[in-house]
């Protein structure tokens, strides 16, 4: 379920509520994909919630698998939400929301303010 198209500094970008689907596989990342440029939206907006619990678990490969999709489909995508409990448990998952973090592609942020002060610059 999204809430709907709404533009940060001049980018398009699809609000995910947090009640709705979970994200448990690829497939679901297409959808939200789809759905994003039927909208013209660059970024997709996804509330940590919407994850299934394997997604901050890297070593079932399902973050990996879908921050690859909207790589290859060029659209960026913004996990929000405290994952604190997941990194607390694990380095890996601290280094990789880092790495992302880096990017322009995946962003992890604490909320959509942060969103906004990311798409600024």
């Amino acid at each position: 379920m999204t809430i709907g198209l709404q533009t940060i500094h001049d980018v398009p970008v699809l609000m995910c509520a947090r009640e709705g689907d979970v994200i448990a596989e690829e497939g679901d990342a297409l959808d939200l994909i789809g759905d994003a440029g039927y909208q013209g939206a660059a970024w997709v907006v996804v509330p940590v919630e919407r994850f299934d619990e394997r997604f901050f678990e890297l070593s079932t490969r399902l973050a990996g698998d879908v921050i690859q999709k909207f790589a290859q489909y060029r659209v960026g995508l913004a996990v929000v939400g405290d994952i604190s409990r997941h990194t607390a448990a694990s380095s890996a998952l601290t280094d990789f929301v880092r790495e992302c973090n880096r990017n322009r592609q995946t962003w992890f942020v604490g909320d959509v303010d942060e969103l906004r002060e990311r798409l600024r610059g």
